[in-house]
């Protein structure tokens, strides 16, 4: 055999050795991959799920209808799993507070809203479906706990549900003694699950709503609900929200659209109006995003920004998408109306103000309580501009048969023009 064929071959038999072990290291590595535990999710899988997801995409953009319809389809198919009753009562809740005008975040701003007369009519069936589908969720979770007291999703889930429940009896209802026992509830929960497992980032979403609402109820509401010994941090509970929105999988837009609405209640509109600007960019067909950056703009003193930013909702809300549907689904421009009106009545433009509120009062999807607002404040306008017999007329339609809760002002009115501001 010649020294070179001797080469040649010793050369392809290194290779071939090479090649083999590197064939075989990849195998090992592969089979080691797939051998390792899969990495923990620190959710309920349920929330990963493409129709979930789907369900979620709609329920941002304000198509409750349609995400309504994915989460039925998901319960039923996950009769046993609490988190599927939980998407289900969230769009419930939230598609009947925005029917009833109660999303938009002006009411909330300021504690004003703990002592307001209003009246909210919810019919019992609505009523009726919301305590079931909580009750549901409860009970599905407390079984989950008795069998394994270390299932964080129960417990998370279980808090969920609470929580959602103190939304729709607090604004609905005012009833703030028992909210705020379930709140604390969905607190106790929450941390209950974290203890479980440190990283489930959601939980963090309720424990620093909780914080922050307790931190910032004046001292007669802390006195009803019983809460004077209940620890409470403005700033504990903003950090909270924001590890949630950082690393939750359920909670991050509802955890942003919170730290909003609290960064606008201590006055802090640039830091808000960047959270806000932040969801109206991701989801640009949701229109209480869209009509919050306004109404940022004209808390913070921006007036003729805020004036530009409601006019543009309002033509948006005229025109279809690229795909020719409407823009917004179901907006309620009412909200957009009295939010300008309310803008340039600050400015001193009476007129446009006297027009914008009689636009909000003639939305066929106004709330009685928005309406009735909204021609009590147009009436106002109209006596600035010594047109007493409109004034009147706008006065009148406010003790229509309804909400009263702007009556007693009205009458006064009658007897003597407004002359304010």
């Amino acid at each position: 055999m010649s020294p070179t064929f001797r080469n040649f071959s010793t050369r392809r038999s290194s290779l071939t050795f090479r090649v083999s072990l590197l064939t075989l290291l990849v195998f090992l590595a592969t089979l080691g991959a797939t051998a390792q535990p899969a990495p923990p999710l620190h959710t309920d899988p349920l929330n990963l799920d493409p129709q979930v997801r789907q369900a979620m995409q709609d329920f941002y953009n304000l198509d409750f209808d349609a995400a309504l319809k994915i989460d039925e389809q998901v319960a039923q198919q996950h009769p046993n799993d609490p988190m599927a009753w939980n998407y289900i009562l969230t769009t419930v809740i939230f598609r009947e507070l925005y029917h009833q005008d109660l999303l938009d975040t002006t009411y909330y701003a300021h504690n004003s809203f703990l002592s307001a007369k209003r009246n909210v009519p919810v019919s019992q069936a609505t009523r009726n479906r919301i305590e079931d589908l909580t009750n549901k969720a409860v009970h599905l979770c407390d079984a989950g706990i008795k069998a394994n007291p270390n299932d964080a999703n129960a417990y998370f889930a279980r808090g969920y549900a609470k929580g959602m429940h103190a939304v729709f009896i607090t604004l609905v209802d005012h009833s703030f003694a028992a909210a705020a026992r379930q709140g604390y509830a969905s607190r106790n929960d929450s941390e209950s699950a974290l203890q479980i497992d440190p990283q489930y980032a959601d939980a963090k979403m309720s424990i620093g709503i909780q914080k922050f609402a307790v931190a910032s109820l004046p001292r007669w509401v802390r006195i009803l609900v019983g809460f004077m010994g209940v620890g409470g941090n403005k700033q504990q509970g903003i950090d909270n929200l924001k590890e949630a929105i950082a690393l939750g999988v359920v909670t991050p837009v509802e955890s942003r659209t919170a730290l909003s609405l609290f960064l606008r209640h201590d006055g802090r509109y640039p830091e808000a109006l960047a959270v806000q600007r932040g969801l109206a960019e991701q989801f640009p067909h949701n229109y209480l995003y869209r009509l919050e950056v306004a109404n940022l703009l004209k808390d913070e003193g921006q007036g003729l920004e805020a004036i530009a930013a409601y006019k543009q909702v309002i033509a948006d809300a005229q025109k279809p998408d690229v795909h020719g549907a409407s823009y917004f689904v179901d907006p309620r421009l009412q909200l957009a109306w009295f939010g300008m009106a309310d803008t340039q009545r600050g400015y001193n433009e009476i007129k446009d103000a006297a027009y914008g509120y009689t636009q909000a009062a003639a939305q066929a999807s106004s709330s009685d309580w928005l309406r009735k607002r909204a021609e009590l404040n147009a009436g106002e306008m109209y006596d600035l501009l010594h047109d007493r017999s409109q004034a009147l007329h706008m006065y009148q339609l406010v003790f229509a048969p309804g909400d009263q809760s702007q009556a007693e002002t009205a009458h006064k009115y009658l007897d003597t023009p407004f002359t304010g501001k």
